[in-house]
């Protein structure tokens, strides 16, 4: 902990020293991203120059709010003059934003994920670092977007301050330690397979979220989503489908609830999460150490017995925190997290209740499909339909409640973005496998 206040600190001064601050564009501006033009405004030395979203007035809300003056623009010279005469360009497009030269960092916070894919693509293509706020569009293009990201020299990144990139900053911390990591966790207060966007009204309601996003928690498939991610960046397994989530009362009991003895035998680390514990809203390692000296010392330090020790924080302050990764990006071409692993694990779709053939799937957080994390074999490249590639495709067939959808159940268009960007991603994948 010390090291990372030293480190934020540190960083701190070197933002405040800028001669020109790093120039942002945000791309979706709801909930989340209304929270990083927040952040932008009162952190020093980074400027937010440009909003889009396809619902335009959200973003002149947030200008309007933050007492900025602002300009509605369709076009890159509308755009880089409001710019350069200092207010902030708010557009619908998000390709706009990824093109324009007076951009140093696209975040990308929408709820979309072909778009997203899109608007990626096109600001590292043109010479933007990419932060991804967006863990959907972040799992399914990630390891396209890596390779992209190194052949046009810039830096693509998720952002810090959600779960998984918490979670990374602990598996860094342990790792430089010098533990070996035996285990990434979540801690996820409720789950039901089974919601949809009209049961979950009442609750998303009090806090304000979109229903489909609420689904999308209280499914599982968020979690899920997030995991990989995590996975993905740290070559992690998960144990079972879904994983195992038991429930607890605090996250210490975690040593109860996995038999690490047994589950360390073959030196794989995993994924999962436990259920209902405290602290809410907290992540976890679990790290083991089997050295006299440092076990000695630990246990002085109040951190048990070992040889497995449990590391938690017991916060993530998603856009609060997310100003770090960005400077990290462009002023040390840092990332914090990024599938270096390729597909190591990918979520892939269920059926919420018993479907008909000719039946539409409706994407994350609907009627029809929850996502489970599963891990991927040598050689296997669709093992399923992802979740994130849900989105109006038709079922060939009936598929029961609870039953795994592949490919071959669907028809779709192979040429559609999300698609495309899929089969590059698989590619880019199987390539970084040893």
């Amino acid at each position: 902990m010390v090291l990372s206040n030293l480190a934020n600190y540190n960083l701190l001064n070197r933002l405040k020293a800028l001669q020109s601050s790093i120039r942002v564009a945000i791309v979706g501006i709801g909930s989340m991203g209304k929270g990083l033009f927040y952040q932008c405004q009162i952190t020093p030395g980074i400027e937010c120059v440009a909003m889009a979203d396809i619902k335009v007035e959200r973003a002149i809300n947030s200008a309007v709010w933050m007492k900025r003056d602002y300009r509605v623009v369709d076009n890159l010279g509308a755009m880089e003059e409001t710019i350069r005469n200092g207010a902030i360009a708010i557009c619908e497009d998000g390709d706009l934003a990824a093109k324009c030269e007076l951009v140093d960092v696209l975040i990308e916070s929408s709820n979309s994920i072909g778009a997203a894919g899109q608007f990626s693509v096109t600001a590292l293509e043109h010479g933007k670092h990419l932060v991804l706020m967006n863990a959907e569009a972040d799992l399914i293009f990630g390891p396209y977007l890596m390779d992209l990201a190194q052949s046009n020299g810039s830096i693509y990144t998720s952002c810090d301050g959600d779960q998984y990139g918490v979670i990374k900053h602990l598996i860094d911390d342990l790792q430089l330690w010098g533990f070996e990591l035996v285990m990434a966790g979540n801690i996820k207060g409720f789950l039901d397979r089974y919601s949809n966007p009209t049961k979950i009204i009442p609750e998303a309601d009090k806090r304000n979220l979109d229903y489909h996003m609420a689904t999308a928690y209280t499914d599982g498939t968020k979690l899920c989503i997030e995991m990989a991610l995590v996975s993905n960046a740290s070559g992690l397994a998960t144990l079972v489908p879904g994983m195992q989530g038991p429930r607890a009362s605090h996250v210490r009991d975690v040593f109860h609830l996995f038999d690490f003895d047994r589950l360390w035998q073959d030196k794989q680390p995993f994924v999962d999460y436990i259920l209902g514990a405290e602290p809410g809203g907290g992540v976890f390692t679990v790290g083991y150490c089997d050295d006299d000296y440092q076990k000695s010392m630990l246990s002085y330090y109040k951190m048990g017995e070992g040889p497995f020790y449990l590391f938690y924080r017991p916060y993530h302050l998603c856009h609060i925190e997310a100003m770090a990764c960005l400077a990290k990006a462009f002023l040390d071409r840092d990332s914090l997290l990024q599938p270096i692993y390729g597909f190591r694990t990918n979520v892939y779709a269920y059926a919420k209740r018993d479907l008909r053939q000719g039946e539409k799937l409706d994407g994350i957080g609907g009627y029809t499909c929850y996502g489970l994390i599963e891990n991927l074999t040598h050689g296997t490249d669709h093992p399923g339909l992802p979740i994130c590639l849900t989105e109006e495709v038709t079922l060939k067939r009936n598929v029961s409640r609870d039953e795994k959808i592949f490919f071959s159940d669907i028809q779709y268009d192979p040429d559609r973005l999300d698609f495309v960007l899929y089969d590059e991603s698989v590619k880019s994948s199987m390539a970084r496998r040893p």
